[in-house]
């Protein structure tokens, strides 16, 4: 348990691909959770998540109340998508105003977001994955910015367009930035109010 009395502690870090984003193991599940990358103090949770197999910026408190706005429609978060196939101004207008995707079952319209077609491949660190062999085809990157999180909801997106996802990386959530960091990187925030 957190002592109240204690302050909050703030920290943005790198997910690397192939790590959950959560700190307590599921049952039956041998993953690679964030406590590996850092003796964090008790209390401290991911501020929404990442995917097992997406990477890049994720901020992580002990303040649920920096948690719950943080993970609002008012904060947008920005992805740094590689798609398969060179994406095209139609597919792009297609994400800026939004497609239908599958959530729990049901059909869901996206809300209208940022997108564009990014000119060169962004500097990231590699994770240690091709995606695939250029031979069978050319590949692109986009950015996409929204401000909901539906569950794995960017890669439906690019899917609904026309452009399965090959990579994703989030690298910006409101004013903070992944900047240069390496994967598996934890910085320690001093103000929280940078987050919003």
């Amino acid at each position: 348990m957190r002592d109240a009395s204690q302050p909050h502690h703030h920290y943005k870090i790198f997910k690397p691909y192939g790590y959950l984003s959560q700190f307590v193991p599921e049952r039956r599940k041998s993953k690679k959770l964030l406590a590996e990358l850092a003796l964090f103090p008790a209390g401290t949770m991911a501020i929404g998540r990442l995917d097992h197999d997406s990477e890049g910026l994720l901020l992580l408190t002990t303040d649920g109340m920096v948690s719950h706005q943080v993970r609002s429609k008012k904060v947008a978060k920005e992805y740094y998508v590689q798609v398969d196939g060179d994406i095209d101004d139609a597919a792009i207008l297609k994400l800026q105003t939004g497609v239908e995707i599958g959530i729990k079952g049901e059909k869901y319209h996206t809300l209208p977001c940022k997108a564009f077609k990014l000119k060169n491949e962004p500097e990231l660190p590699s994770n240690g994955r091709k995606p695939r062999d250029p031979k069978h085809g050319p590949m692109s990157w986009v950015s996409i910015t929204i401000s909901e999180g539906k569950n794995r909801q960017i890669r439906k997106m690019t899917a609904a367009a026309g452009f399965p996802t090959l990579r994703l990386v989030r690298v910006r959530i409101g004013n903070v930035h992944l900047d240069r960091m390496r994967s598996g990187e934890v910085i320690q925030l001093e103000d929280p109010s940078g987050i919003r």
